[in-house]
């Protein structure tokens, strides 16, 4: 059976070129896409892609951060990502007095460099198909704990929805150490309301090291560390991009669910993505207010305001591009088709039955999950108690439980505001209250808040009388404190939605269980379909080709934007269009030097370009390379019309946004004065 299935899976991947340039491959099967690759320009092999006993090309992509993409630009550990993706790290070494958010920073030496607690970067070693392996009995526990006894870190991750399990092995780094970043004005240029749209004008790049034991294996931070040398980094090419060039993305994407029913669609674009847009929409205006009157309080919170706006306005264009393409609509049909061929096969006719009716059951408790998360939960101080009263119920003694609260509450109040947060609270309390079915919240609850007037009564004794928002406080304040018996009073409801806390709607075990058998009927079904796995934070490649599109009747949106669009932009009036100074003068005397050439028929500098590659959060900061495997840019974004693409890839409209690499260097030399970095680069 399991061969069978292997050869279905098999099959299924290779048996058609997907549509456009649809998909997340695996690297390490990727031979069977070469021969299409090859067809749309790229011009080296599978081992050049993928290879465990000689280096390639995986070895120059990492895992930053645990939720983003970086590249290795140099044989001294030198690393490429998006601004956004080193924006917690930038934010966290920044003060009012050096304020790297706002004025940059360049390291002036290897001395210079300053290291980043709690970062990490995972590079793979290898992936291995162990599906054989785990229907003989293995358990994945064993498998991983046998690849880490030689040193490294594992995981054995489902593809298919269980149909097939890879093992992935890495070396992981902790020792990353920021390099340099533009100002948020070029790095973070056009802020939230450019996020998600093109044209874009965005240097969204920053730079980190990677630093080894002497013995070029992962360690600690010590002044003795070394640069790490990558097995392989890329070729940077200056050539630029046409209309038309292939493209390659090479990275991990977080999360697709290409596969899944119109019930969970629906679910999406008609209730969870319109709710939490909502939420977020409130959470967003309190936090922006404050930080326009306080410049401290604009640094505290520019992480998180940037942090919970990305989604935000993705679920945006998720909902728009759903409802434009009919997807719903469109997976019913398919399901229809699929009915039919599966009526005369007991073991698939009533698989839909069965998925419908999983999804029936769960959806209502997994809408309170996310009400739950996006109100209450986004309380901070209540997510500060609630991770503490985790930890005091483990330990009893009262002088070990505040000795361990105090010494990380210093951490938790740097980058906290209890006004802001009580602001937050009023607003998402009344709306968890009026979201929430009818007898769902809690009874004691609603009794304590009636007992004080009223939510904002309520929330306001608990900010007048809590002990968390102070630097110190004792086991005993702990257990009187007001926030923590808000806690427990939703505790009998955070046990209670334990069972439903998943990813989406579709990772939820009971609804989960049906996709296995579905994902393995498709494939025997839909012959023509290549289908890949959705994507799950593992390394994949997309690639593609460099394209504009039809954006609206009579619109077309080119490949490329430049600096022109920069400086039409520039708005000294408006923080996230101030340029710096710097870059004004540079454009009116049009002194690019080699960064400069010719777009549209005038001299300028390319800024961002845009290709048709599939990809999906946790692509940002992914390298994007030609048909020769050169760095061409660094992927960031999708556009507007691209952010349902993560349950269908629509050809048309769906692009991916990358930074110009000739931009990068350009910031990098001319704005940063950095250009000692550039020669440590291989530059073509």
């Amino acid at each position: 059976m399991i061969k069978k299935l292997l050869l279905v899976i098999s099959f299924a991947m290779a048996a058609a070129v997907s549509h456009a340039d649809e998909g997340m491959w695996l690297p390490s099967l990727i031979g069977s896409r070469i021969k299409d690759m090859r067809s749309k320009g790229f011009r080296l092999t599978a081992e050049d892609i993928y290879s465990v006993n000689r280096a390639s090309m995986k070895d120059a992509v990492v895992l930053f951060g645990g939720g983003c993409t970086g590249e290795f630009v140099s044989a001294e550990g030198l690393l490429l990502t998006n601004h956004h993706c080193g924006y917690g790290a930038i934010q966290q070494l920044s003060s009012v007095a050096n304020d790297y958010l706002t004025d940059g920073f360049w390291a002036p030496s290897r001395e210079g460099e300053l290291p980043v607690p709690g970062l990490s970067v995972s590079i793979l070693v290898r992936m291995e198909d162990v599906t054989a392996r785990v229907a003989a009995g293995e358990k994945p526990a064993d498998i991983v704990a046998e690849a880490e006894k030689e040193g490294h870190k594992a995981d054995v991750q489902q593809m298919y929805y269980g149909n097939q399990q890879f093992l992935f092995v890495y070396d992981v780094f902790s020792d990353v150490r920021l390099v340099g970043a533009p100002p948020s004005s070029i790095g973070k240029f056009g802020g939230d309301t450019d996020n998600w749209v093109w044209p874009r004008h965005t240097g969204d790049f920053s730079v980190f090291r990677v630093y080894a034991g002497k013995d070029n294996r992962p360690a600690g931070y010590s002044k003795e560390n070394r640069p790490y040398r990558p097995r392989r980094h890329f070729t940077i090419s200056t050539r630029g991009v046409e209309e038309g060039d292939f493209t390659m993305i090479y990275g991990f994407p977080g999360s697709t669910q290409e596969y899944v029913t119109s019930d969970a669609v629906e679910y999406v674009a008609e209730v969870s993505d319109p709710m939490k847009i909502a939420l977020r929409t409130q959470r967003l205006d309190i936090i922006a207010a404050a930080q326009a009157r306080d410049a401290a309080v604009r640094i505290q919170y520019a992480s998180k305001h940037a942090s919970i706006a990305n989604a935000w306005k993705k679920w945006q264009g998720e909902v728009l591009g759903l409802r434009r393409l009919g997807t719903a609509a469109k997976k019913r049909a398919y399901e229809r088709e699929f009915a039919a061929w599966a009526s005369s096969r007991p073991e698939y006719a009533h698989l839909l039955d069965s998925i419908h009716a999983a999804y029936e059951a769960v959806r209502p408790e997994y809408y309170v999950a996310e009400l739950y998360s996006e109100s209450v939960g986004a309380i901070e101080v209540f997510g500060r108690a609630r991770g503490l009263a985790g930890t005091r119920s483990r330990m009893k003694d009262d002088a070990e439980f505040a000795g361990t609260a105090n010494s990380s509450q210093a951490a938790f109040l740097k980058n906290y505001n209890a006004d802001i947060d009580r602001a937050i609270a009023k607003r998402m309390i009344a709306e968890f209250m009026e979201r929430m079915p009818e007898g769902g919240v809690p009874a004691e609850f609603a009794a304590a808040v009636s007992s004080h007037g009223g939510v904002d009564g309520y929330v306001d004794w608990l900010f007048g009388n809590t002990a968390l928002t102070h630097e110190k406080f004792t086991a005993a304040e702990f257990d009187a404190d007001p926030v923590v018996r808000m806690v427990a009073m939703f505790a009998p409801l955070d046990k209670r939605l334990a069972a439903v806390r998943a990813r989406n709607l579709s990772d939820i075990a009971s609804v989960r269980r049906w996709y296995t058998p579905y994902m393995q009927a498709l494939m025997e079904w839909d012959t023509d379909r290549a289908f890949f796995p959705d994507a799950n934070l593992t390394l994949r490649v997309a690639y593609g080709s460099v394209a504009g599109y039809d954006y609206a009747d009579a619109v077309y949106h080119r490949h490329v934007s430049t600096l022109e669009g920069v400086i039409e932009k520039d708005n000294p009036e408006i923080y996230d269009y101030d340029v710096p100074q710097l870059l004004r003068d540079i454009h009116a005397a049009k002194d690019y030097g080699r960064w400069g050439c010719d777009i549209g028929g005038r001299r300028t500098v390319p800024v961002c370009f845009i290709a048709t590659n599939h990809t999906s959060g946790g692509n940002s900061g992914s390298p994007v390379l030609n048909g020769r495997g050169e760095l061409v840019g660094i992927n960031f974004d999708r556009t507007w019309l691209s952010t349902m693409s993560d349950m269908e890839f629509d050809p048309d409209v769906c692009r991916n946004i990358a930074v110009d690499i000739r931009y990068v260097l350009f910031v990098m030399d001319r704005i940063g004065g950095a250009s000692y970095l550039l020669e440590e680069m291989d530059i073509r």
